[in-house]
């Protein structure tokens, strides 16, 4: 299963943006109303958990410097990953976009698709405040 947050315009530089993605930390000032846990690890771990969800542990798994920050599962039955891609689009803007991808079966698939899509989306729409 494939999912993409809509791109999101951020008056920052690729760099900027990346920084702020690249610490684990700040992902706590991007989750939903509704998050109910949040708690750092490590420097490259949290663990969150929205109300009526299980806990979600994601590590940092891959990095390219000023484009990319790759997310994954850190144990877990579920295998899956949130990748954020950084595109600049003038020296003092860029656009970013998220994408959660993972190995479903189509039951959990169904259940999964419109709340992880609902996820992706805010933590995507929150970048630009945060920053």
């Amino acid at each position: 299963m494939n999912l993409e947050s809509p791109k999101i315009n951020v008056e920052k530089s690729p760099e900027e943006v990346f920084e702020f993605l690249a610490d684990v930390k700040n992902f706590e000032t991007l989750m939903p109303e509704n998050i109910s846990k949040f708690e750092v690890l490590g420097d490259d771990k949290f663990v969150f958990a929205l109300k009526g969800m299980p806990e979600i542990v994601l590590e940092k798994k891959a990095v390219e410097a000023p484009n990319k920050i790759v997310l994954g599962a850190a144990g877990g039955k579920i295998d899956f990953s949130l990748t954020g891609n950084i595109v600049k689009t003038s020296d003092t803007s860029s656009e970013v976009q998220l994408q959660f991808s993972g190995d479903f079966n189509p039951m959990m698939a169904m259940m999964i698709k419109s709340p992880i899509t609902k996820f992706i989306e805010t933590l995507a729409t929150s970048i630009p405040k945060a920053i």
